[in-house]
């Protein structure tokens, strides 16, 4: 059984931040492997890959585009991955090594957490507040429309938890599923990601059934560099499929009455 395992979901995707991320999970003195599976038109990544080991990366290339949870479900569920720990990772992500050890560690000493993410930041060193409460419809979907802007940060100020201490672990609602570090024996027992989400507010929705077996964690004394851009507030298509994933949650998991998030932090 190797340590950990970890699946980045590709599409068209940036070679140099692929790169980046993929050089920052194989250095480590864990046992690990990677798995890249693509969904983009062609499979040109394929030999691209070849300056990395052979015996540490596997390739699949999908055919399609069916999502971002669906991507990583072809990993996930269909390859035969035996690990203790699988990583959802995204391919803009870059860590120091020492990261993944540590995170290990912590999982291996805390048997009743079952998902663990680190402290993220953006480039610049500003904090990603990527720890949520449970949303409600005006978080996900009327602060996209909505021109009264106090009204909104007020809220999202709760939503986005500022006013917990980032330096601080502490059991979260949802964790940003740009860095996923789960115990694979959940990981399949839930069967990975719900596929009707194509992308956005997957990793909410998993997040939220991980913590109905186990529990969800923000660990802050190690910490990882996301070159994230808001792309579902400045592209009118992210922007849909945004709405139309919310419209699926909260179909899903209640718009009023969500009894989870009432008994939420």
């Amino acid at each position: 059984m190797i340590d950990i395992s970890c699946s980045i979901v590709t599409y068209n995707t940036n070679q140099k931040d692929l790169f980046k991320a993929i050089r920052c999970f194989l250095n480590t003195d864990l046992k690990i492997h990677l798995f890249i599976s693509d969904n983009s038109p062609t499979n040109t990544l394929k030999d691209e890959l070849n300056i990395f080991p052979k015996d540490k990366i596997t390739y699949i290339f999908n055919g399609r585009n069916g999502g971002y949870g669906w991507g990583h479900n072809q990993v996930m569920l269909y390859q035969n991955i035996d690990s203790k720990y699988h990583l959802i990772l995204n391919p803009d992500i870059e860590f120091k090594k020492g990261v993944l050890e540590e995170l290990f560690k912590f999982l291996e000493s805390n048997e009743k957490i079952g998902h663990v993410m680190p402290k993220v930041k953006y480039p610049d060193g500003e904090l990603q507040y990527l720890c949520k409460r449970l949303p409600t419809p005006i978080n996900l979907i009327l602060r996209k429309f909505c021109p009264i802007k106090t009204l909104i940060s007020k809220s999202d100020y709760l939503y986005e938890m500022r006013d917990f201490n980032y330096n601080s672990i502490k059991e979260i609602p949802i964790l940003s599923g740009c860095f996923m570090l789960i115990r694979t024996n959940i990981l399949k027992s839930i069967n990975g990601f719900d596929e009707r989400f194509f992308m956005y507010l997957e990793d909410y929705d998993l997040s939220r059934r991980i913590n109905m077996v186990s529990t969800s964690v923000f660990y802050p004394y190690v910490e990882i560099i996301h070159s994230h851009a808001k792309g579902s507030f400045k592209n009118k298509k992210m922007l849909i499929f945004h709405v139309i994933s919310a419209i699926k949650y909260f179909n899903k998991w209640g718009w009023i009455f969500d009894k989870y998030r009432r008994n939420s932090i």
